[in-house]
């Protein structure tokens, strides 16, 4: 383990205090990502110093951005619930970045199991979380023994494997989708990576990569508001 080379097993060995640890290109894609996020929200500061009243310009496209995400929050979560979308709006526009990111050369972090059970365990803990909130201990516990009480194990793997079938399916697909124009660039005929890798891009990258992202919004949203009385 002492001579790991980045380029082929993707990793930077670090060693502090005697310890050695690894900065993966996962990690390092999605420090690329955060800081991509952070430029475009500084930059849509600077543009927009001062909203006016009547919006023109890269105000109107900014507001209706920000309208388009609100409304989709209410429209899935409900009315009460549109204090969610600025959350959901940053989650939609990091796991889309990370999802696309394979368009300009960068493994998307979102092939990782890491970072998609990562971004599943936070809706885990928000359905629990708002779910004790909401409906209380006692109603919170009664609700494992629904419809009735043999059904307790069930209900319990079920919430349980609420984290598990998000994180999959997104990481399943874009892993897929990854390894596919992996072996589509090692093939040996020169022919075949010219013009079709585009194309494999658009399906795996940008169709799948939005409608991945869309898809993994959508069940955290109704996740957590099932969880919730509204």
């Amino acid at each position: 383990m002492e001579n790991l080379d980045f380029y082929n097993h993707n990793v930077i060995p670090v060693h502090i205090g005697g310890s050695e640890f690894y900065i993966t290109t996962t990690i390092i894609n999605t420090w690329i990502i955060m800081g991509v996020l952070l430029g475009l929200a500084l930059i849509v500061r600077f543009l927009i110093h001062k909203f006016e009243e009547i919006p023109k310009g890269f105000q109107n496209v900014i507001e209706l951005l920000v309208e388009v995400c609100y409304s989709f929050t209410a429209t899935t979560m409900g009315e009460n619930n549109k204090g969610f979308a600025p959350f959901y709006g940053s989650m939609f526009m990091f796991i889309l970045l990370a999802n696309l990111s394979g368009l300009v050369g960068l493994r998307p972090p979102t092939a990782d199991l890491a970072t998609t059970l990562a971004l599943a365990l936070i809706t885990f803990f928000m359905i629990q979380g708002y779910g004790l909130r909401d409906k209380g201990i006692a109603k919170y516990i009664k609700g494992f023994f629904e419809p009735i009480p043999l059904l307790f194990p069930l209900n319990v793997i079920g919430e349980l494997a609420n984290p598990v079938s998000l994180s999959f399916r997104l990481f399943g697909n874009i892993l897929g989708g990854t390894i596919i124009m992996a072996l589509w660039y090692a093939m040996p005929w020169l022919p075949v990576k010219i013009g079709i890798p585009a194309f494999l891009h658009a399906y795996f990258d940008v169709f799948a990569g939005i409608l991945q992202t869309f898809i993994f919004v959508m069940l955290s949203m109704t996740f957590v508001s099932s969880a919730m009385d509204s």
